[in-house]
């Protein structure tokens, strides 16, 4: 026998038991099971193909994107080009994280994640409620501050 042969029959010996073992545990109708032997043969023929990475090329902004991309108001996605107060939230729905949405782009470590205008409203609501101030001690009633 060749090689590719044995292969071949190799790949079909595993398709039998992987479809016999399926279908002696559920129900299958006749043509959901032809389905099922040939979408699995051709899964473990895929399987021991070696595919070619498919990986995107990384793309670099330029210094002057970067500069463009962030606003007083708002940042703009290098991924669809929205306007954005925090980019977290967006790239949390694109299924990216801060991390590797900067190494995609190019982007410096210290690229902001939030609008400069959205964090100083922020700083000045956390300074408004007291935040991040250490607590006064209060001095019980009748106390003089003179002594």
């Amino acid at each position: 026998m060749t090689e590719p042969s044995r292969s071949h029959t190799e790949i079909l010996d595993l398709t039998v038991g992987i479809v016999s073992a399926f279908a002696s545990h559920n129900t299958l109708q006749p043509e959901d099971l032809t389905k099922l032997i040939s979408d699995v043969f051709s899964a473990m023929r895929d399987a021991g193909r070696e595919k070619t990475a498919r990986v995107q090329p990384v793309t670099k902004a330029s210094a002057s994107e970067i500069r463009r991309s962030i606003t007083r108001e708002a940042l703009i996605s290098f991924e669809d080009g929205k306007p954005c107060k925090t980019l977290r939230r967006h790239l949390t729905q694109k299924g990216l994280t801060p991390a590797t949405y900067r190494a995609k782009w190019g982007l410096p470590p210290d690229y902001p994640m939030t609008s400069p205008a959205y964090s100083e409203q922020r700083s000045q609501l956390a300074r408004s409620l007291g935040l991040g101030q250490q607590r006064r001690r209060r001095k019980p009633d009748g106390a003089s501050d003179e002594t």
